[in-house]
């Protein structure tokens, strides 16, 4: 089979990596599959060899939809849910430029679909927010062995759940247990309460969901 020059950005990246992106048709065909699931604003997807982003920014793409057809109205609804939406998107992969420039990706999806909403009233702290979430949600690590490949640390992921409207519980989990405990593409048991998988390794106290990563 011929791979299309724009599935691969080099000949060693393949040989070494086995570095091959998912064509848009492939991706759009796959998620159609969970089509119920990518329009669910909370649902969580984890793509553990995310690439650049092909699937993470469709799944961006269609939540953002459910959200615009829902709250465009409204800007601070838009914005609460539009950044629980991102919150639910996680992703890893062995390659740090490819997880960089996913993060990118995704900014840049979020950013141009609230600006062509909302104009000059777009809101820095919002920005902000999604880019903390990104940084965050979307990482550089090895999804077979559970760790970065520099510091050998283990991958830990946060977990995002919104409590009262406008806040945001945040729980961090070691990426190794999650997967060893939890059942195939399962992110923080969706169906139940987070401690039943195992305690968090730190637990933070409640934030306003545009306050992210105000302190770091």
């Amino acid at each position: 089979m011929k791979i299309k020059e724009e599935q691969v950005k080099s000949k060693e990246r393949v040989a070494d990596h086995g570095e091959v992106f998912t064509a848009e048709r492939e991706v759009n065909a796959m998620l159609d599959l969970v089509k119920q699931e990518t329009e669910r604003i909370e649902s969580r997807f984890l793509e553990p060899a995310c690439g650049n982003g092909n699937f993470l920014a469709e799944v961006l793409r269609r939540k953002l939809k459910v959200v615009n057809e829902r709250y465009s109205k409204n800007q601070i609804e838009w914005e609460r849910y539009a950044t629980i939406t991102v919150s639910s998107i996680y992703g890893v992969d062995i390659l740090e430029d490819n997880a960089e420039e996913c993060r990118e990706r995704l900014f840049k999806i979020f950013e141009e679909t609230y600006k062509s909403l909302f104009k000059e009233k777009i809101k820095d702290e919002c920005l902000r927010s999604i880019n903390y979430l990104l940084n965050r949600n979307i990482l550089w690590g090895d999804a077979l062995d559970f760790t970065n490949p520099e510091t050998n640390k283990p991958i830990v992921f946060s977990e995002w759940s919104p409590v009262n409207g406008s806040m945001l519980k945040r729980r961090d989990y070691v990426f190794r247990f999650l997967v060893e405990k939890t059942h195939q593409f399962s992110m923080f048991n969706d169906e139940g309460d987070p401690a039943a998988i195992d305690e968090p390794i730190k637990d933070f106290p409640l934030i306003h969901f545009l306050k992210l990563g105000i302190d770091d």
